[in-house]
């Protein structure tokens, strides 16, 4: 059973900059097969995260331009972060905390990983509904 962060989070996670647009964030997630994107300020340091229903919410149903719209607009800015070194359960009470399902894992102030609420309860409770969804494949 892991017992830190880095054992059970995606390493090197999508990520994309403020200044980027929304379309080259959605087109990203396409790509990656992800629903969220880590956002780097210009020094490469973790300024939020930006989800699908974030760029559909904040601007596609505001009718906003995607090839116009920047990424800093619509995402969720000053994310909770761990680090690679946190143990499951700080990252678990991290997410409570602050009521999130995804938190990006930083080594400093840069981001290495992401860790979800399903990597967390497939490690931690395998046999749970939401342990069991997040291990079955994709269904594309």
């Amino acid at each position: 059973m892991a017992k830190q962060v880095k054992d059970v989070m995606t390493a090197d996670p999508a990520c994309v900059s403020t200044d980027d647009t929304t379309d080259k964030a959605a087109r990203l997630m396409r790509d990656k097969d992800v629903g969220s994107i880590v956002v780097t300020d210009n020094g490469g340091s973790v300024h939020g995260i930006v989800t699908d229903r974030d760029i559909v919410v904040r601007a596609v149903a505001d009718a906003k331009h995607p090839e116009e719209t920047r990424v800093e607009d619509v995402c969720s800015s000053d994310p909770t972060v761990v680090s690679a070194d946190a143990s499951i359960e700080d990252a678990v009470k991290e997410m409570r905390d602050h009521n999130v399902r995804r938190v990006p894992v930083v080594e400093g102030d840069k981001p290495i990983g992401i860790v979800a609420l399903g990597d967390l309860a497939k490690e931690q409770d395998p046999n749970s509904v939401l342990g069991d969804i997040s291990a079955a494949a994709p269904n594309n």
